[in-house]
């Protein structure tokens, strides 16, 4: 089994005025040697979670990071929230550090404006050829992986209309989105090569790629995600995206070609993930055509069902799926809050609520085996 872990990024919210407030130096001083990391803007920070073989270790190790980086946070009066953008208006204060102080020469308004939270799954692999044939492999189910993760309807006091804004806004980077079937390593390297070379991206970490090689890890990493608003959900992610990155690895070695998709045609599929979410149609890409964002979830776990079996974890990621394809992502949580209140400050006071009321490591129960068809009315429930 593949080592995997997972990078949440969250805001900071000031618990009085519900919005995010410029607080990560403070948070990562009182956090001391605990493994937070900044961001480009002083309203976030990210976790980390340990390499981990089981999904029930990493579940514990998501709900750890959550938890210690919410008492850093509450030492000095903040609190996080995973919020992938902010429902409430913000300006906000860039990070003191040389390499973000160049992005901000370089982009502008881009980075300005910046201030978007992601879930990042990192996969081991043994080699750069293994993790590009991967790549090849995966890029066709990175929509499906997104829209399973939505968790910004808001930007700023608006509804952006779409289920994932962030995928919107993050998308005004030049390097950002989907990419083309590279072919081999040595191709991925040119290509980055090139890039680098012509100015525009700073250094390797701008290489924004919906999925890339790690420029630190011996993994792949696939970036696609929201931040989950319930911790579940990034479980979810993360055990989709190892099963995904093992299915591909095995078509790999037995020689079936990636799904020949245009980029062109994929970077529509992912803007259908990012404006509908589950409450619309995703290309199936195994069968080409539009079909219920629900059947091309089941799509994906049909495809990687084998190896969820072969680990002993079909019965826990079933019921994930299923729960999350019940009552939705953080998108429609944020949107029934602002139905109920019409307040987009409790739409973050109910976000910081959430990420934080699961928080406490704990054992989860293996579920019992299910056998259900994706086809109950119940499961279509919004």
């Amino acid at each position: 089994m593949r080592t995997f872990g997972v990078e949440e990024e969250f805001l900071l919210i000031n618990p009085l005025l519900l919005c995010p407030e410029a607080a990560a130096d403070a948070v990562l001083l009182a956090a001391g040697s605990s493994g937070l990391m900044r961001e480009c803007k002083q309203e976030q920070i990210e976790t980390g979670t340990e390499p981990q073989v089981s999904l029930t270790a990493l579940s514990a190790d998501i709900r750890r990071q959550r938890a210690t980086a919410d008492e850093a946070a509450a030492r000095i009066g903040v609190r996080i929230a995973a919020l992938a953008t902010s429902p409430t208006e913000i300006s906000t204060e860039l990070t003191a550090d040389p390499r973000y102080l160049k992005m901000q020469d370089r982009f502008g308004l881009t980075l300005r404006d910046q201030l978007t939270c992601g879930c990042h799954v990192h996969v081991a692999v043994e080699s750069d050829e293994e993790g590009v044939a991967i790549l090849d492999r995966i890029r066709v189910w990175l929509p499906v992986l997104s829209a399973l993760s939505t968790n910004s309807p808001f930007w700023k006091s608006e509804d952006s209309g779409y289920a994932s804004y962030r995928t919107q806004a993050w998308s005004r980077w030049p390097t950002a989105g989907v990419y083309e079937v590279f072919g081999s390593a040595a191709a991925y390297h040119d290509l980055v090569e090139t890039l680098i070379a012509s100015e525009v991206p700073i250094d390797r970490g701008q290489i924004y790629f919906d999925a890339r090689l790690s420029a630190r890890h011996p993994t792949v990493e696939v970036r696609v995600a929201d931040v989950c608003l319930q911790a579940d959900d990034a479980v979810l992610q993360a055990a989709l995206t190892r099963a995904l990155v093992e299915t591909a690895a095995r078509e790999w070695t037995r020689g079936v070609a990636p799904i020949p998709m245009p980029a062109a045609q994929l970077r529509l599929a992912a803007w259908r993930a990012s404006r509908h979410g589950l409450h619309g149609e995703l290309l199936d890409p195994q069968l080409n055509v539009l079909r219920d964002a629900r059947h091309v979830a089941r799509s994906l776990f049909e495809h990687v069902r084998p190896v969820l079996a072969e680990q002993g974890e079909e019965p826990m990621v079933e019921s994930l799926l299923r729960q999350t394809l019940i009552r939705g992502t953080g998108c429609n949580r944020q949107r029934a809050v602002y139905a109920r209140t019409g307040s987009f400050a409790e739409v973050v006071s109910d976000a910081v609520s959430l990420t934080n009321s699961v928080n406490s490591p704990r054992r989860r129960p293996q579920p019992k085996p299910v056998c259900f068809q994706f086809r109950s009315d119940e499961l279509y429930q919004a």
